[in-house]
């Protein structure tokens, strides 16, 4: 079992088990998360005595008679007798808030928490019967990586545990991550990189080859800051860092809104009828879009939305700040949300680029289009950029094809979608969010192929002109939905969003709950059939041979005209029988 007092490897402090417990296992003096035994684990996530353990009785054996120093059987014995555990791994089922689910967690005090034929079995059976029970998994990952003692059959474990993740994932079930200091080897390069959501527990060491034996085969020393969950999370590897008071209760919450399940509906306000506030020209239009303390994306954030919880990056290269993403409430029903955030103040401006996000930006907004697909969650974007990021950045991590990537999520995804340009829509960057079911549009925002400045720059080498081309571009909310660009012109405070922040958001809110509520009451084939529609037949367009006897047409009844002015008598003439005279 474990000792009365452990000693943190950082800062060198004593301290008895009841304290360490009390304060789940993190220093008091320095803040180092210690590792944590699995049974600990435990009692922490799952409501009381509500835990059922699986396969208690499934345990290592010997397969190729392995021997260093000491026996394998040895070792495995002196493990047991450590830890008070038959192997590295716990799984079973319990309940968190009352939410059934199956629990996989690994204890580094027992070989290394590495991964074994028993560990990858009873991993293995825990996801089977998850799928067959229809119920979510929580796995909490620490190893040192395979178990050397077992060789290839050890390596091979990480091809058993994705294949019964993969069978999980089909059958549409939530899959949540969070990944302890250590996380290596095989349990980090298979079930433990695979989850919807992946968390990671603050100053967690994660990677496939650690730095040891980084050193030992290339001969160089690897930064261990490279390693550090917060890497992870700016790398965009991890949606976010968890300390353990906070686990339980952000568990839970991604518990329910990755359900399935019917919607609550909540009462709202009728929606406000009548003309607009106030008119002015398109151009005067674009300096309130543009406007210094217009509310952005993430004001809105927090005020439409009953729950917000935020989630970061595209697995891929990083975590984009342009784009903010995540689960949140509305109506009573679970969504995805996907918004451009440009930034309220200077430096916010530019650290998140005005909302110009690089292609991972974009990835982001697609993983999280992903998420909502799987969990047939509707999905919710705010639209508020310039445009995509240009540049020799963008174009050399793909920023057509993340572009095109997203185009074809929002066209395809079978979920109701909504889309809302709050602020400056420009051109791709904004279209990438914007192709949805239903497009609603702020009254002072805009939305174009192109800024002014832009097209008068290209028409006439002159950006001082944008002021007139503003006019010609058709760019304002009320212009678009005459062309049948956007459904709805959301009504803003006399003057602006900004100047009454808080009406613009509840003005906001009730036009999408009630958006959400008409998407909700179309089956499924007619919505895609409708979207597919929508966008197949925006604007109008000839055919080549029509344009031909159009102009045929027109050029014959000039030369009719014509001859009818040639033929006419002249003003007060007196007409002759010829002319019409009564016969």
């Amino acid at each position: 079992m474990a000792d009365e007092r452990t000693t943190c490897h950082r800062c060198g402090t004593e301290l008895d088990a009841d304290a360490l417990r009390a304060r789940l296992y993190v220093c008091p003096r320095c803040g180092t998360y210690l590792p944590m035994p699995a049974r600990e684990r435990i009692e922490q996530m799952c409501d009381l005595r509500s835990f059922r353990e699986f396969d208690r009785g499934l345990v290592s054996v010997d397969p190729l008679h392995f021997a260093d120093s000491r026996p394998y059987r040895q070792r495995l014995a002196e493990a047991r007798e450590r830890t008070g555990l038959r192997e590295a791994v716990v799984t079973g089922e319990g309940t968190l808030d009352g939410q059934r689910f199956v629990l996989v967690v690994l204890d580094f005090a027992f070989l290394g928490g590495s991964m074994g034929s028993a560990v990858g079995e009873k991993v293995a059976r825990a996801f089977e019967r998850a799928t067959r029970r229809r119920l979510p998994v929580i796995a909490v990952t620490t190893s040192g990586g395979a178990r050397m003692q077992e060789g290839i059959l050890s390596l091979l474990q990480m091809a058993k545990t994705t294949t019964a993740v993969a069978d999980h994932d089909r059958a549409g079930l939530p899959y949540i991550v969070l990944l302890a200091n250590p996380t290596f080897g095989g349990v980090a390069a298979s079930f433990g990189a695979l989850g919807d959501v992946i968390v990671a527990e603050p100053g967690a060491l994660v990677g496939f080859v650690g730095p040891r034996v980084v050193e030992m085969i290339l001969g160089e020393r690897a930064p261990e800051e490279m390693y550090r969950a917060e890497t992870l999370l700016a790398n965009g590897m991890v949606d976010m860092i968890l300390a353990r008071p906070d686990q339980r209760h952000v568990l839970s919450s991604l518990l329910h809104h990755l359900r399935r399940g019917a919607p609550t509906r909540t009462p709202r306000a009728a929606l406000p009828t009548g003309a607009y506030a106030e008119a002015m020209s398109a151009w005067e239009t674009v300096q309130i879009a543009r406007r210094h303390g217009r509310p952005t994306a993430v004001d809105y954030l927090g005020g439409l939305f009953d729950e917000f919880l935020e989630l970061h990056g595209d697995r891929a290269l990083g975590d984009d700040p342009a784009i903010v993403g995540g689960l949140a409430q509305l109506d009573g029903q679970s969504i995805v949300v996907v918004a451009q955030e440009r930034g309220r103040t200077s430096e916010e401006q530019a650290a998140r680029r005005r909302g110009m996000a690089y292609p991972e930006g974009y990835r982001k907004a697609r993983r999280l289009m992903r998420l909502a697909e799987k969990f047939d969650l509707p999905l919710v974007t705010l639209i508020d950029t310039p445009g995509a990021h240009p540049g020799p950045e963008s174009e050399r991590r793909g920023i057509a094809g993340a572009l095109a990537e997203c185009l074809a999520a929002m066209s395809s995804i079978r979920v109701p979608t909504i889309g809302a340009v709050i602020g400056e829509g420009g051109s791709g960057g904004a279209l990438a969010l914007a192709t949805a079911d239903r497009v609603l549009m702020l009254e002072h925002a805009i939305y174009s192929v192109i800024s002014p400045e832009g097209a008068a720059a290209i028409l006439y080498r002159d950006p001082a002109r944008a002021p007139q081309v503003a006019d010609a571009l058709r760019l304002t909310a009320q212009d678009l939905f005459s062309l049948g660009v956007v459904d709805r012109v959301v009504p803003e405070p006399p003057g602006g969003a900004h100047v009454q922040p808080a009406v613009a958001v509840r003005l906001l809110r009730d036009h999408l709950v009630d958006a959400l509520r008409e998407l909700r009451a179309l089956p499924r084939h007619r919505r895609m059939r409708d979207r597919y529609r929508r966008y197949r037949h925006i604007g109008k367009v000839g055919s080549y041979w029509r344009l031909v006897l159009d102009e045929r047409t027109r050029e014959v009844r000039n030369v009719l005209a014509r001859h009818l002015r040639r033929s006419a008598p002249a003003v007060g003439a007196e007409p002759t029988p010829q002319e019409g005279g009564t016969g």
